[in-house]
């Protein structure tokens, strides 16, 4: 589904990753893992375009969307979440999910004209619906009328994610989901991505949490230093050689 051939990028004389491919299978939990600083972020943001590559083509299906911009490239159907978890405070969680959505069928001019004050058009009570029942996904339906400024860390985690999901991309990029949240939280998020890819889209997951993605991923690829150093199953991950240098070090 996703080709990431040869890929590099260069931060004027920092090399942040090197010659980097791997290819996403649909329907298939991918994690990507590594040290901080290896690269893990920096290939997202390559991906969804918001740093063009020095070298390298990535592909979807058979589209090369190395050098489109980030608008196509999430209307093309890759979408992706920010460590930040930043939503709009002044929003409630209904309408941050509602946001989500690149491009909400237009509403009949002439019903917008001459609706009523206050009251929603039926392609707004479609999205209000749809985002509820996103919302229902990450059980969080019951707080769909509070305002974004009310949520902790891992309330803004979810909802971010539902905001991503309710367009229901090919592909989404998710990064560090469990960054800042404690054991249950972490486990809550590994069952999450579980769904996620259960409706059809294929989760690509970005953490330094090696344990929650041996949990979690179908499949795994570790960089180090901006240079993938392993691909292979978490079983096999946990084995590696490489793997184990990159995050105990050398004896």
């Amino acid at each position: 589904m996703l080709s990431i051939k040869e890929v590099s990028k260069h931060f004027g004389g920092l090399i942040a990753l090197k010659n980097v491919s791997f290819n996403i299978e649909e329907n298939r939990i991918h994690g990507i893992i590594g040290p901080n600083g290896s690269g893990k972020t920096t290939i997202f943001n390559c991906i969804s375009g918001l740093l063009p590559v020095t070298s390298g083509n990535i592909f979807l299906d058979d589209l090369n969307i190395t050098e489109k911009p980030a608008y196509e490239i999430s209307k093309l159907g890759i979408r992706r979440t920010f460590q930040g978890a930043d939503l709009v405070p002044s929003m409630t969680v209904v309408e941050n999910v509602m946001s989500g959505i690149y491009n909400p069928q237009k509403s009949d001019i002439i019903q917008t004209f001459f609706r009523k004050p206050f009251k929603k058009s039926d392609s707004e009570k479609e999205l209000y619906n749809k985002a509820v029942e996103t919302l229902k996904i990450f059980n969080i339906n019951d707080s769909a009328e509070r305002w974004g400024s009310e949520l902790v860390w891992a309330e803004r985690q979810l909802v971010q994610i539902a905001r991503a999901v309710i367009s229901m991309p090919k592909v989404l990029l998710l990064d560090e989901p469990a960054a800042g949240l404690g054991n249950n939280e972490t486990k809550q998020i590994g069952t999450i991505i579980k769904k996620i890819r259960d409706i059809g889209i294929t989760p690509v997951v970005v953490s330094h949490d090696m344990k929650m993605l041996m949990d979690t991923a179908d499949y795994i690829t570790v960089l180090n230093f901006g240079e993938k150093i392993f691909e292979g199953s978490p079983e096999q991950a946990m084995k590696d050689s490489r793997v184990l240098e990159a995050y105990l070090g050398k004896e």
